[in-house]
């Protein structure tokens, strides 16, 4: 994922994400996740630079003994707005059980519909990966299916069914974005789409198989027959009329 350009907290001057310092006034740079996009922000900043929510983080001192399937390293325990969820220090990647995902998910939907922010979605910026990488779950170490959320997202995500869901860097902001920008919704809308049209194909096929059932195969083949020669004769009388 590239870096990306912020301010920094104590100048205003711009700095990459990837900065240690400030190339400025020489502060020290560390990044931490916004609690409600998700996003990347400087730590010292008040407000997040993608959505504009306050910064509210609190570590977990209880720790956690999970590594991160990239680097390897320790994951960070914190608590982010409502969600506790589980940070690499290094890779800035994150690890979501399934309720916490889905309680992020239903709480931006609803957001989304409660200040009529669904109106277009987002072009997506995810880089996809040239050489497919299987990572191991953190918890079990078996190997993480990757999935393209909701199918129709762009954001790739791995995920174990038992125990729950990798976000690299950033995936996690886009995927808020996804849903911000009414995704979940014309997913919704889809599937009903399909459903539809499944159920009048089953009742188009029963349809047909009830008809046929009424009426042996050779019948059929009689009543063509007859139907057949009766056109003919009444073309030909058609004819012999003029």
């Amino acid at each position: 994922m590239p870096a990306e350009t912020l301010k920094c907290p104590m100048c205003g001057a711009p700095a990459s994400t990837d900065s240690p310092q400030c190339e400025h006034c020489g502060a020290q740079l560390a990044t931490i996740a916004c609690p409600s996009c998700f996003g990347m922000m400087f730590i010292g900043e008040k407000f997040c630079s993608h959505c504009g929510a306050a910064a509210a983080r609190t570590e977990d001192a209880s720790g956690t003994h999970e590594l991160c399937p990239r680097c390897k390293t320790n994951l960070q325990a914190v608590v982010l707005g409502k969600s506790r969820l589980e940070e690499c220090p290094h890779c800035e990647g994150m690890w979501v059980s399934a309720d916490v995902l889905q309680q992020i998910c239903a709480d931006r939907e609803q957001q989304a519909a409660v200040l009529g922010m669904s109106s277009s979605l987002p072009a997506s910026s995810i880089d996809f990966e040239k050489k497919i990488h299987y990572i191991p779950c953190p918890v079990c170490q078996d190997l993480m299916n990757r999935v393209n959320f909701a199918h129709c997202s762009n954001v790739i995500v791995n995920v174990c069914r038992a125990h729950g869901t990798w976000f690299d860097r950033d995936a996690l902001r886009h995927l808020v974005e996804f849903i911000r920008g009414g995704g979940m919704e014309k997913v919704r809308a889809r599937e009903l789409n399909e459903l539809e049209d499944r159920r009048k194909h089953i009742e188009a096929e029963e349809t047909a198989a009830a008809f046929t059932t009424l009426r042996p195969p050779t019948d059929w083949q009689e009543d063509a027959a007859h139907l057949g020669i009766s056109a003919v004769g009444s073309l030909l009388a058609a004819f012999l009329r003029r």
